[in-house]
């Protein structure tokens, strides 16, 4: 039998991993895929709004296993957070994660909750994972140099007049179909999930290389055949279609990342619980994602303003050049379940796309206090949660 103290904690646990996965909504998931597309008025702050948060929860349900899995085990060795831990770390970096949504400065949700994670299990008696710190410190600092400077290369070939967008732009669709095909999807296989080209390789037995190989180039042509297509009609038109598919492929891969940062660490309370009835990880991805829909359309639109004009004034070519490398460094992070700050991503990207175009609409001091305020958060974080879980295990 569960005692009911337990159960009533896990309740409260219940609420503040909701009330955490609204603030992700609200913030960085519900923000910054679309935040570009906005910037360049391919889209409305309202409408945005709304696709980012059915996206995210879709992206919560296909993708979200990984990630939930290493924030709610991986961080901290030698124990398993309690439903008490659990509640402690959702409540403090909720609180944190919201302060600076109606502040107007992104927190990066991801340094805060992992700091709250690693500071609560620290707290505990736990032991540092080392290898998994220096493999997600390694994430972090490199972000900015890689998806700034892939967006800058990137917004400097579609400004090369040599080379017309309607090769360009095709060629870049081409990468995204080739992501695409090898992204992994929870429904399509055990252990994290597999790809669509590994599914189809499967079903079609096929020698794995051989046929993943073929699925990729398949959907690469796909995409690029799409995009010429498509810009035969306009390539105004095609560029802010294009921009509109990133911005979604961006939002769905946010919920698939930032649902684990809510629902990993209630995931471990309640295997320590040993609850008589499990819940199965689908059901709480769902539960997750639904408070990331939620968070998105109550109090997204503020946050996708601040990012689309306060940072840079994008145009279309520039946003695509920004949404690329954040796609892509996304989707790393989720297969190698390591959590990642969509803030981090998008606005180192979409610095590096402002500065192909000599640096105009950047605000410098706008980057370095959110430079601080992640930095911050995330030793705030990890503080605040090692003292405040030794003062409720002392009483």
């Amino acid at each position: 039998m569960v005692a009911l103290g337990t159960i009533a904690i896990l309740v409260v646990a219940v609420l503040a991993s909701f009330f955490m996965a609204w603030t992700i909504g609200a913030g960085s998931s519900g923000s910054t895929p679309f935040a570009p597309a906005v910037g360049a008025r391919a889209i409305s702050v309202m409408r945005a709004g709304f696709l980012v948060g059915i996206l995210g929860l879709l992206g919560a349900v296909l993708q979200g296993a990984n990630v939930a899995d290493a924030v709610g085990t991986g961080l901290v060795g030698g124990l398993t957070l309690s439903p008490t831990a659990a509640t402690v770390l959702l409540l403090l970096a909720a609180v944190l994660v919201a302060v600076g949504i109606f502040t107007g400065y992104p927190i990066a949700t991801a340094f805060t909750v992992t700091g709250a994670v690693i500071g609560v299990g620290l707290g505990l008696g736990g032991t540092p994972v080392w290898p998994k710190y220096i493999e997600i410190g390694a994430l972090w600092v490199l972000t900015p140099f890689i998806g700034g400077g892939v967006a800058y290369a990137t917004a400097r070939l579609l400004r090369d007049e040599r080379i017309p967008e309607r090769y360009s732009i095709p060629v870049l669709g081409a990468v995204i179909g080739l992501i695409v095909a090898n992204i992994p999807f929870t429904l399509l296989g055990p252990d994290g999930g597999a790809s669509i080209a590994v599914a189809a390789t499967r079903d079609l037995s096929m020698s794995s290389l051989v046929g993943i190989a073929l699925v990729s180039v398949v959907a690469a042509v796909a995409a690029a055949g799409l995009l010429a297509y498509d810009m035969s009609s306009g390539v105004e038109s095609a560029e802010r279609r294009f921009l509109l598919v990133l911005g979604g492929l961006v939002a769905f891969s946010a919920g698939g990342s930032q649902v684990g940062l809510a629902v990993g660490p209630l995931i471990a309370a309640m295997e320590e619980a040993s609850l008589p009835i499990t819940l199965p990880l689908v059901g709480l991805l769902v539960f997750g994602g639904l408070g990331l829909l939620t968070g998105s359309w109550m109090g997204a639109p503020r946050m996708i303003k601040a990012i689309a004009q306060d940072y840079s004034s994008l145009g279309p070519r520039r946003s695509i050049a920004a949404l690329i490398p954040s796609f892509a460094i996304a989707q790393a992070a989720v297969v190698f379940g390591i959590p990642v700050s969509f803030n981090e991503i998008i606005v180192s990207a979409v610095v590096g796309s402002g500065y192909a175009a000599g640096g105009a609409g950047v605000s410098g001091a706008k980057m370095g206090y959110t430079v601080l305020a992640w930095l911050g958060s995330l030793a705030l974080a990890l503080g605040l949660g090692y003292g405040i879980i030794t003062v409720v295990e002392l009483l």
